[in-house]
């Protein structure tokens, strides 16, 4: 089992940035993969972002590329999200997942949210 609790999240105006962090704990030594994925109200969770296991490959949805930035310090079992000149598009919950089998995510944090004023 893993668990995933993510953290961070907040109120800013848009323009702002903000850092999610995402804490891992239990059996972290089988994670791969892990992401991040937004839900916005009366919409479906989207892709974000992800990372590979050792940290040295990301990729992004095109709606983020170039603003947020994903990272995970593996001695501290921790996986982050710098989010740059935010939205109120951006607006949503965001959740942190992790892959163990190599067949798509399969543990997911409970979110946090984060609101971007205009």
């Amino acid at each position: 089992q893993v668990q995933l609790v993510e953290s961070g999240g907040g109120l800013v105006q848009a323009g702002g940035s903000l850092r999610l962090s995402c804490a891992a704990s239990g059996r972290t030594f089988s994670i791969h993969r892990m992401g991040w994925f937004r839900q916005a109200p009366g919409k479906e969770r989207e892709f974000v972002g992800g990372i590979t296991r050792s940290g040295t490959s990301t990729w992004y949805a095109d709606s983020v590329q170039g603003r947020f930035t994903i990272s995970r310090d593996n001695a501290k079992n921790t996986l982050y999200l710098q989010m740059t000149s935010l939205k109120p598009e951006d607006t949503a919950v965001y959740y942190c997942a992790a892959d163990t089998k190599r067949l798509g995510y399969n543990y997911w944090g409970q979110g946090t949210q984060v609101t971007v004023s205009s």
